[in-house]
C-alpha cells in the first residue's frame, strides 16, 4: 500500500514538472521577443555588429537612451498617433461588441428557421482569409451606393472610419465571426429559467436581455471587447486598405518611421530605430494588460475558450 501511494505522488510530481517545464517554455516563447527588442533599443550600432553582447550593451548610457526614445516618438508624432488610435480602437471595439453580442443572444437564445445555416456562415467566416474579400469590400465602400438606392455612382467612403463603423455595426468586422461565436456559446449555455422567470414577471424579450442575460454575460464582453481592441489597434490590413493615411494612426506613423530618416543611415542604426518604434507601439497595450490581466484572465477562464 505505501509503495503504490508512493508511486503514485513521485508520478504527479514529475507530471508537475513536465508541466512547469513545458508552461515555462511557452512563456519564454511568448516573451523573448518583446525582451529581445526592449533590449535592441538600448544599444548602439557598435553592439549590434558585436557576436558577444546579448541581452546587455557595452556601454549603456540612460541619457542617451532616453533621447533616443524622445526623438522616436517626436518622429511618430506619438501623442497624437496614439490619440487616434485609442479613440479610434475604442469606437470600433465597442460597435463591434455591441453587434456581435446581440448577433450572438439570437442565435443562441432564439429557434427559427435558417438559425444552423447562418451559424455555420459565422463559423466559416474564421477560415476565410481576408485577402479573399478585400477587392469587393474595397469596391463596395469606394462606390458605397446603399444596394443601388443611392444614384450617381454613390459615396465614395474609401479615407473615411466609415468602412470601419458599417463593418462593425453589421456584425461583419475583422474577427467579428470569433466574437459572435464566443457569444452565442455563452447564451446558449445560460439556464432557460432566467428567461421563464423575467417573461412572468412580465418583461419582454428586449428587457430581458438587457436587465437579466446581459448583466450574466461579464466576463464574455470583456474578452469580446479586449480581443477586438487589441486587433483594431494592431490592424494595418484594413486599416490601410481602407484608411489610405486619411487618420495619422500608429499603424501608419509606424510604417513610415525609417522614411523620416535621412537616407544613408546604416541598417544597423534602422535595426534600432525600428525596435524603439515596435517598443512604443506596444507599451499602451501592456499597460493595459497591467491593469486587466486578473479580470481578462478569469473571463477567458469562465468563457471556456481553453480547457
Amino acid at each position: 500500500m505505501m509503495g503504490l501511494l508512493l508511486r503514485r505522488r513521485i508520478a504527479g510530481m514529475s507530471w508537475s514538472v513536465v508541466r512547469g517545464v513545458l508552461i515555462l517554455g511557452l512563456c519564454f516563447l511568448i516573451v523573448n521577443p518583446v525582451f529581445v527588442k526592449i533590449s535592441t533599443t538600448f544599444m548602439t550600432e557598435k553592439d549590434i555588429f558585436d557576436p558577444t553582447v546579448q541581452w546587455v550593451p557595452r556601454n549603456l548610457s540612460l541619457s542617451r537612451v532616453v533621447k533616443h526614445y524622445l526623438d522616436v516618438a517626436g518622429r511618430m508624432n506619438y501623442i497624437r498617433a496614439s490619440f487616434n488610435s485609442l479613440v479610434f480602437s475604442l469606437v470600433i471595439s465597442t460597435c463591434q461588441l455591441v453587434a456581435c453580442t446581440v448577433v450572438g443572444y439570437g442565435l443562441g437564445r432564439f429557434e427559427f428557421r435558417g438559425r444552423g445555416l447562418i451559424f455555420a456562415a459565422v463559423v466559416f467566416t474564421l477560415v476565410v482569409p481576408p485577402q479573399m474579400i478585400t477587392i469587393p469590400l474595397f469596391l463596395n465602400f469606394r462606390y458605397f451606393d446603399f444596394f443601388g438606392l443611392l444614384e450617381g455612382g454613390g459615396f465614395n467612403l474609401i479615407g473615411t472610419y466609415w468602412p470601419f463603423i458599417l463593418t462593425a455595426l453589421t456584425g461583419t468586422g475583422a474577427r467579428n465571426g470569433l466574437f459572435i461565436f464566443i457569444a452565442r456559446q455563452h447564451f446558449r449555455g445560460m439556464p432557460r429559467a432566467l428567461e421563464e422567470s423575467a417573461y412572468i414577471d412580465g418583461a419582454g424579450q428586449f428587457r430581458t436581455f438587457l436587465s437579466i442575460m446581459l448583466p450574466g454575460a461579464g466576463p464574455i464582453l470583456l474578452v469580446i471587447f479586449l480581443f477586438s481592441f487589441v486587433w483594431q489597434w494592431n490592424d494595418i490590413f484594413y486599416t490601410g486598405t481602407f484608411m489610405r493615411g486619411g487618420l495619422n494612426l500608429l499603424p501608419f506613423s509606424l510604417r513610415s518611421l525609417i522614411s523620416t530618416y535621412h537616407w544613408s543611415i546604416s541598417d544597423e542604426f534602422k535595426t534600432i530605430v525600428n525596435n524603439t518604434g515596435m517598443v512604443l507601439f506596444i507599451m499602451p497595450l501592456l499597460v493595459l494588460y497591467v491593469f486587466l490581466q486578473r479580470y481578462f484572465v478569469e473571463s477567458i477562464e469562465r468563457t471556456g475558450i481553453v480547457g
